[in-house]
């Protein structure tokens, strides 16, 4: 009988391990058999704790890349294939400006006025052995001194160590032919790998007011930190700039904002040493000239200077220190023609620095401009010149971040471009003139791509409701030759160049090409001098007179 009850009692334990066991294996198998009845899974476990744990999945589908994101992308993925990566081993594997080849093609026992000069460039590394890949950036100029003449060259890079640099001939006399080696295409490569690596090589700090309180924060184009901060967003264009929150402090109590650098490189130490400055802007062809004869040809008719026409590279020369055109008609304008010609207008001068010199230069040229006291404070207060007589006003006022100097500036009537121009009703009479670039050389490309193409969007709003309205931009300027490369050098400058050029391509705009007339004028500064501004200004008044 014991045997019996022993029997079921371990029939019975058998029998409970074998439901928990198939219990189990449902439970395990849920998903495939209520994914097999065609059941939402969701029913099933509403009413669990376990799926609390778990981030909820987004109902809607994930939204695709904007046009500006697009544009942004395929913009990058140019520059990427402009500029990729090459191999750096040792500095005698990089170009040598003292090894590299320079020979005239097609010499002539005479060269006249308007003939193309063409120069054939070999580039060659410290070894001898000739290079076989492209991309050193090179600055080619041809000049006449004594003539107080300049122009800079076109070189095309064929990729495989050779390049073809291209002078057109356009005054007459004994001109010097210039080819710089600014980097070698393994400094290039360097600089634009560093540049996207990240925004801390310079710093903010933002005043907050609070009474009498003033108290100094971190800030960022970026979000780089878990503290509590102050988001100061432009919704419409993205644009944004983060601030540490002091304590006691309302975010709406940032007033003023000043830059300094950090001691942070993404350059190799062996990279550095391609940055020196014995290595920086190398001449190619040593003791190079031509003479230049003024031979019988029919001179070209052109247009008079208007906005919307295309510029070619050079887009002019100067001699005597005069700026001249090689694609449209200047017309000379006297003091009495200026007067007329601003009468009435409004003018917004929108950027940096080197737009302010215009605000400065243009009381030389109409002297009946004169400052109005705004009551704002330093260099980079907003600055009015006005002529009540004549109804003319012209405002210059400074971009907004990223804007780098050391001295406090006002943000309570900061203004980011693309918002500045949707503030303008714009007619006839309003001409609005743009620069960006220098400020924006130290921060990772992508952030001066996405300002240029918000300010296309915020030109083409405006075309739409007042076509009739000016706009011309400014291109930036090279600077001096031997600053920081990674952080203000020429080569990032030049990059900027090239995709504003592309990014205002097609649009009915006049453009200033800045960085064409400073390197004709050898005008290796920051802030050129007057007769560059000057020559600057005479152009924007072909455009608009």
């Amino acid at each position: 009988m014991k045997t019996n009850v022993t029997n079921a009692k371990l029939l019975l334990v058998l029998l409970s391990v074998v439901a928990l066991w198939i219990t189990l294996t449902v439970l395990l198998n849920s998903t495939k058999i209520w994914g097999a009845l065609k059941l939402p899974i969701s029913h099933y476990y509403s009413n669990t704790s376990v799926m609390s744990s778990f981030p909820k999945m987004p109902v809607s589908p994930v939204k695709s890349l904007t046009e500006t994101e697009l544009r942004v992308k395929e913009i990058l993925e140019k520059l990427d294939r402009l500029i990729p990566p090459r191999p750096f081993t040792h500095v005698n594997t990089t170009t040598s400006a003292t090894h590299s080849t320079a020979t005239i093609l097609n010499p002539q026992d005479k060269y006249c006025m308007g003939d193309q000069l063409d120069i054939l460039l070999e580039a060659k590394d410290h070894l001898g052995h000739q290079k076989e890949y492209g991309g050193d950036f090179l600055r080619a100029r041809m000049s006449s001194p004594a003539l107080k003449a300049g122009a800079s060259g076109k070189v095309t890079d064929f990729n495989n160590g050779t390049y073809l640099v291209s002078f057109t001939l356009f005054w007459e006399g004994r001109v010097s032919l210039s080819v710089l080696l600014i980097h070698p295409s393994e400094g290039a490569s360097a600089l634009w790998r560093a540049r996207n690596q990240g925004y801390d090589r310079m710093f903010f700090k933002g005043q907050f007011v609070n009474g009498t309180s003033h108290v100094f924060a971190e800030c960022s184009l970026t979000l780089n930190s878990n503290t509590k901060g102050c988001k100061y967003l432009n919704d419409r264009d993205q644009e944004i700039f983060y601030c540490m929150k002091p304590p006691h402090m309302p975010c709406e109590g940032l007033t003023h904002v000043r830059t300094d650098h950090q001691h942070i490189s993404y350059l190799s130490s062996k990279e550095k040493d391609l940055f020196v400055k014995s290595k920086v802007g190398v001449e190619i062809m040593k003791d190079q000239h031509i003479d230049v004869s003024q031979c019988k040809k029919s001179k070209e008719i052109k247009e008079k200077c208007q906005i919307g026409m295309k510029i070619p590279v050079p887009g002019g020369y100067t001699l005597q220190g005069r700026w001249l055109t090689t694609f449209c008609n200047q017309i000379q304008l006297d003091t009495a023609k200026i007067s007329g010609c601003l009468k009435g207008k409004l003018i917004y001068l929108m950027g940096d620095s080197t737009l302010r010199q215009w605000i400065y230069y243009l009381p030389k040229v109409m002297k009946t401009l004169k400052f109005f006291d705004l009551h704002e404070t330093g260099n980079f207060k907003k600055h009015l010149l006005l002529d009540a007589e004549k109804h003319t006003l012209i405002q210059w006022k400074k971009h907004s971040h990223p804007f780098l100097t050391v001295q406090l500036y006002s943000v309570i009537d900061d203004g980011y471009i693309p918002r500045e121009i949707d503030r303008l009703i714009g007619d006839k009479d309003t001409v609005i003139v743009i620069t960006f670039g220098q400020h924006f050389r130290p921060f990772p490309i992508d952030i001066f791509i996405r300002r240029a193409i918000s300010v296309r969007q915020a030109i083409e709003r405006l075309f739409l409701r007042s076509p009739a309205t000016k706009v011309i931009i400014k291109t930036e300027n090279i600077r001096e030759m031997h600053i920081e490369a990674e952080r203000f050098g020429d080569f990032h400058g030049y990059i900027q160049y090239l995709t504003l050029k592309d990014i205002f391509k097609d649009l009915n705009v006049g453009v200033i090409d800045a960085w064409d007339m400073t390197i004709a004028y050898d005008a290796k500064d920051l802030h050129p001098p007057d007769q560059v501004i000057g020559n600057q200004i005479n152009m924007f008044l072909n455009y608009i007179c």
